[in-house]
Order: C-alpha cells, then structure tokens, then sequence
C-alpha cells in the first residue's frame, strides 16, 4: 500500500507548490517565487496556518492591495520570461475580486499566476456567509466565478482529495507554451482545514521543463518559399521572443536574411535598438522607420505576437494589396490570424530551421539600404523630441533624461499606461532582453508600482526603473510602502500632467470637447492641488520634486545610491507628443453629432477605414 501523510488541503497546497522546481542556466531553482497574501476569514485559518508551516522554504509576502500584489505577481513572471511565477491568495468577497483586473493582465498577456482565492462554505451550514454573493437562481455561484473567463484553467475545491488532480492540471496550464495564463483554484474555506490522508508520492520534488514544439514539415516548407519569393518582407518581433529565449536566434535569422526588424510593446528587447537591422516600434506607437518598411511590405514574419491592432495601426498599416502574412507561433489560434500562412512552432526552433534552410539567402540589397537611411531619418527627429527644452517638459524629455542617465544593461524600464507608453515604446533604447517591460496588452492603469516591485523581486540586481503618470499612481500607489518594507528598492519617475493627459488628447482627436479628463475639465468645487512627493514620503520613500530637466537629470544621478525605494516628481505638458512615427488608430466617431468638429472627425475616420484589412 503506498505511503500517506495526514495533511489539510491547505497544506497538500504548500507542500506541493514547494516541491515544484525548474532548471535555469543549469540551477534547480523553485518554480514559485512565493506567495502573495492578505488574508481574511476566507483563508487565514487554513492556507495562513500552512503557509506559516513552510515560510523559510516557500515565502510569504504581505501585500496593501490585493489587485496590486497580483500586479507584483503578474511582473514577476514576466521578468523571469515565464519560467518562474508566484501564487496569490486572498479572502472571499472583496478581496478575491480585487484580484479580478489582474487575472485579466495575466489572460491577456499569457503570463502564468496561481490564484489561491478562498471561498464560500462547500458543506452551506452558515449560508450566507459573510461576503458572499447569493445567487437566487444557482447556489454553487460564487464571488469567485468572475475568474472563469480570466483563468485558462478554472477549478472549486469542494473535497480535499480534488487538490490533487487540480494542481496537477494547474502545473500543466502554467507551463505550457500554448495555454500559459493564470490559473484559478477556487478554494472552500472549510475544505481548506479538512484532512486528508495524501500519497506520498504527491509531494516528490518535480523538475518541469518548457517545451518546445518543431514546426509541421510541410507548414515550414511554405514559410521558406513565402520568405524566398519576398522582395521587401519585414520581421514583427513579439514577446514570445523573449518567452523562447530566441534573441540570439532572432538577431541570427535578420542578419543572415537582411531583413529587418520591428517590435511590439512585448517585444521590444527581443533585438538591441542599436543594430542596424533593428528599426524600432511599429504601429499606432511605431517609429517612421517601422511603418514605412511595413507599408511597403509584401511579407509580414510576425514571430511571437498576437498581432493586436496597436501592432497592426488597426489592420490599416499594411498597404501592398497583396502583402502577405507569416505568423511563427506556438498558438496555432495566433499564426493563422487574417489568413497567414501558419508556422506553428517555439520561435527559438523555426528561427534556427528557417536561418538553416534559407543559408544563400537573402532579401534584396534595396531593402537594407532603405531601412538603414530610414533609421537615420527617425533618429534624428528621436534625438530631437528627447532633447531638453526650457518650457514645462513632455514626456519625451522626460525619456530623454531618464535614458541618459538609466538606460544601461543592467537596468529594466516599465510602464503601462496612459501617454507615456506610445512615447516610450518609440523612444526608450531598450538594448538587452527584459530590459523595457510595458504591460500593454491590457493596458491596465495602476500596474506600474506593483509591477516594478515584482520585477525587482524576479531580478534582484537590475535597477528598475518605474515611470507613471499621476493618474495611475493615483489609482494605485500602495505598493510603494510594501516595497520599502520588504527592501526592494524601485525608482519612480512620476509625471504630473494633471489629469488623464493621454485620453485626452485622443478626446480632442476625435472631435470631443475636453471634458472630465484634464482635472481643470472635470466637475469640481476645489481644484485638487497633490504634493506627490509628501504623499510618497508618508509611506516610507524617499521623495523630492524637480523643476526641470536639468534638476531630473541631477535627482536621477544623486539618488542611485539611496537605499530605499525613491519617487521623483516632475510636471509636465498633458498636450506634446512626438509627431514623428505613429499610425492611425480605429476609435470609432459618432456618427451624428450636433457639433461641427465631431462631424469632421467622423469624415476623416470613414476615409481612414478605407485602408482597413477585414477578416
């Protein structure tokens, strides 16, 4: 009869999540980071007790938001290319659904998190219980079924033996290439204290490796002839050239071939901006360089994205009527998109059969040529936009003087929202892989701080940079005091442009009044005056505020020795944006408006969709 250990399913958890381990650069290394929780009546008793029990072989950490902790967890697995990942439990009710925006992250970014939320009772004696939700059609609903559609795999433990196969499954889902994404055990919090009588062998240290699928013979065939008949094609570097660890592949298909290379928001890093091949961002936020060689382009290699419409200006970007697509993913529902020709594969293989395959290769000269006089045309207007002016500053300055001073091999650039993504992912000179992080798949507002500490808890040595417009710091800010309590020190870079500077200038662009996005534009009886830097300072940073670009550029330098996390405030214009570089973006125009300017922003959008690429 096989071995058993008497344990709480609260406890199998722990000790299971312990045993789970993967190798890096040749190190056996846990698979989980540790486990974010902030606990309440739903999990306190059963997943607190056993986390207490394995705290210096699994760590807990305390969190101030429960959305903001799954944000630290959600950057973590992003900085650590998907290969480790991190846990995060809450209570029922409230606690759990504030998890709920970050299980969106994680699904749409196919980033790997385990979601612990405790539950409502499985046996329903004290029914309703405090927080729960009461459906009067289906009693087996609960708070916690808004993670089904945000979870690629969904499970509620109502027995403690079913732990079992749910974990098994679960480690199944975070590892895959394919399904990655955050995983949901709904946890019944008094199943969490029952015991169960568990096999030993569930509990044996388990090494899990990422694989990596080999591309169909025939479906590779295609891709090389496609890229043999190709007289301008282009690359589209996604993330999951990251993911695959494939940038040396990447780097080796682009120089054997001539072809260049544009990133996405994940994707940039995938190439040093400084190679001659490598043309920048690409799409609504792309340089001039990147959307002119697609415009022209015949054949699109996208490697490793979604091709989500900033990537494709809206599937307006691409103008040769009988451009083609190739799209190298190991999600065949990613290749095929808008009819490409699939190469369904891990990135770092079908780069090394494709480099192999077309040895003698190469695109014509003309291309090279053009892309190299485009790059030098985009970094001059680059250099300019970045370059110190004396009026309030834009955001572009403000890049400047952060990359002058911060962008190095070892540091890690993020952000995630408002205006300063699109400026960023044009302008900030990412040069080593992981070292530009935007979450910008879900674009999700309040990610930046908790998403800098996870990084800076997946790479201990980087310098991490966080640069945030006051209105996510606004929305959500508390895990800068959780980053000074636990000693991981981040760099805030805040920029005060007084309202939501981004939405807006697309406001404006569309023909809307400025309304309710600047704060002088929203109802107000008292103009809010925030001194960001006192706010910063009473939860335990180190705070200053600056007066220009010349100022920023001495706190950068001043402070890179301090030895807690530092916030660095700085006004700046909610209007300027780097004109050069960009594309149109489908917002939809009413289509009847009393005012004039709606109406002319409804006769350019309808020419504008003209150039759109259907189905």
């Amino acid at each position: 009869m096989a071995k058993t250990i008497r344990l709480t399913m609260a406890q199998a958890i722990v000790h299971f999540m312990k045993a789970q381990k993967t190798v890096i650069d040749g190190e056996t290394l846990p698979i989980f980071g540790g486990v974010w929780a902030i606990f309440g009546h739903g999990n306190v008793a059963g997943m607190g007790e056993a986390l207490y029990q394995v705290r210096d072989e699994l760590p807990t950490y305390r969190a101030h938001n429960e959305q903001g902790m799954a944000h630290a967890a959600v950057a973590y697995a992003k900085a650590s290319f998907r290969q480790r990942f991190m846990a995060c439990t809450t209570s029922i009710g409230p606690g759990a659904l504030n998890m709920v925006t970050a299980a969106g992250v994680a699904h749409v970014n196919r980033l790997p998190v385990l979601f612990l939320p405790g539950d409502v009772f499985a046996n329903r004696a004290p029914d309703p219980v405090l927080q729960q939700i009461e459906n009067f059609g289906d009693a087996t609903v609960s708070a916690n079924d808004a993670f089904r559609p945000l979870s690629r795999y969904f499970d509620r433990i109502t027995r403690p033996e079913q732990i079992m196969p749910a974990l098994k499954r679960a480690m199944q889902v975070l590892t895959d290439p394919v399904d990655c994404g955050p995983v949901t055990l709904s946890l019944c919090q008094d199943v969490q204290a029952e015991a169960f009588d568990y096999p030993e062998s569930f509990f044996a240290e388990k090494i899990w490796s990422f694989r990596r699928p080999r591309p169909d013979e025939d479906e590779l065939a295609a891709a090389i002839a496609a890229i043999k008949s190709a007289k301008s094609p282009v690359i589209i570097a996604g993330g999951g050239v990251l993911y695959s660890r494939a940038t040396e592949e990447l780097k080796a298909f682009a120089e054997k071939t001539g072809i260049p290379v544009a990133v996405t928001q994940a994707g940039k890093s995938a190439i040093d901006e400084r190679h001659p091949l490598s043309m920048g961002s690409i799409g609504v936020t792309g340089t001039s360089a990147s959307n002119a060689l697609a415009e022209a382009a015949d054949l699109v290699i996208a490697v490793g994205t979604r091709m989500q419409d900033f990537t494709t200006g809206s599937w307006a970007l691409f103008k040769d009527e009988g451009a083609r697509f190739l799209g190298l993913n190991t999600a065949a529902f990613d290749a095929g998109k808008h009819n490409a020709l699939p190469l369904v594969a891990d990135a770092k293989v079908a780069l090394t059969d494709l480099t192999a395959a077309l040895s003698g290769w190469s695109a014509p000269a003309a291309l090279k040529d053009k892309a190299a006089a485009l790059k030098v045309e985009w970094m001059k207007a680059a250099e300019k936009a970045m370059a110190p002016a004396n009026a309030l500053p834009s955001d572009a300055q403000v890049i400047g003087a952060v990359a002058r001073n911060r962008a190095h091999e070892n540091s890690v650039l993020l952000c995630a929202a408002g205006g300063l993504p699109g400026e960023l992912h044009k302008l900030w000179p990412a040069t080593s892989p992981g070292s530009y992080h935007m979450e910008y798949g879900f674009s999700c507002m309040g990610y930046e701080i908790a998403g800098g500490l996870g990084v800076k808890m997946a790479r201990p040595d980087a310098d991490v940079v966080v640069m945030v417009g006051d209105g996510s710091y606004m929305m959500l800010n508390q895990e800068l005091a959780t980053s000074v309590m636990i000693g991981k020190k981040i760099t805030v870079v805040l920029l005060d442009n007084r309202g939501y500077g981004c939405i807006n200038r697309l406001q404006m662009g569309t023909g809307g009044a400025n309304f309710n996005n600047l704060l002088k534009d929203a109802y107000h009886e008292v103009m809010p005056d925030i001194d960001f830097a006192k706010h910063a300072e009473a939860m335990g940073a180190i705070a200053l505020k600056v007066a220009s670009i010349a100022e920023l550029e001495q706190a950068l330098e001043d402070t890179k020795a301090n030895d807690r996390t530092t916030v660095i405030v700085i006004d700046t214009d909610p209007l300027i944006t780097t004109k050069e570089g960009g594309h149109w973006w489908d917002v939809a125009v009413p289509e009847v408006s009393p005012r004039p300017q709606v109406n002319d922003a409804r006769a350019a959008y309808l020419k504008a969709l003209a150039a759109q690429r259907i189905g």
